[in-house]
């Protein structure tokens, strides 16, 4: 396996591990093991756990744009919002660990910021307003539109993360095209 191909398959092993444990419950221990590599391996390839832990959350935004732009390909205005809205329904069901870790890379950026750690944020804050800027041109510009489906996006992180079920009445609220069925 290759350098690129090992540094990869720690990228997804420390999504799963943050996703679970958190920043600062993580050990770069248990993120060797799960990619079966020593520890002195994994700072050959990540400086440390921040840097692999910003790897991460990039990676995890970088999928979740990803997911909206395959879903809203083709499609304006309302169509995209509620093709984006249902693929990213299935995203956080079907990998719960992409959910998670979206939830520890804003809870460890906090904690950093409380801290005075400015600069930790500042990938995950410039992944996330490249997140913004895509569903904002996939709604035709519509700030209402960007507003109100990242508002349903973090409600429906914050029921996922609850362990509300799909298809719970505290679903009722979402666009058509998320609900189970539609």
């Amino acid at each position: 396996m290759s350098a690129e191909e090992r540094r990869e398959s720690v990228i997804r092993a420390a999504i799963t591990e943050f996703a679970r444990g958190g920043y600062n419950a993580t050990s770069t221990e248990a993120i060797a093991k799960r990619v079966g590599v020593s520890q002195p391996y994994l700072f050959r390839l990540f400086p440390s756990k921040q840097a692999m832990f910003l790897a991460a959350s990039d990676r995890c935004l970088a999928d979740t744009r990803r997911v909206f732009s395959e879903a809203a390909e083709g499609l304006e205005g309302q169509e995209a919002l509620h093709a984006m809205a249902a693929a990213y329904q299935r995203l956080i069901v079907d990998d719960p660990d992409k959910l998670l870790m979206q939830m520890q890379m804003y809870a460890a950026i906090a904690a950093a910021e409380a801290s005075g750690d400015h600069e930790f944020g500042e990938s995950a804050r410039a992944g996330w307003l490249q997140l913004w800027d895509e569903i904002h041109l996939a709604l035709g510009a519509d700030l209402g539109g960007v507003t109100t489906f990242l508002a349903y996006g973090m409600l429906a992180n914050t029921l996922t993360s609850l362990g509300f079920p799909v298809g719970h009445r505290v679903w009722s609220g979402f666009y058509p095209s998320a609900q189970p069925g539609a």
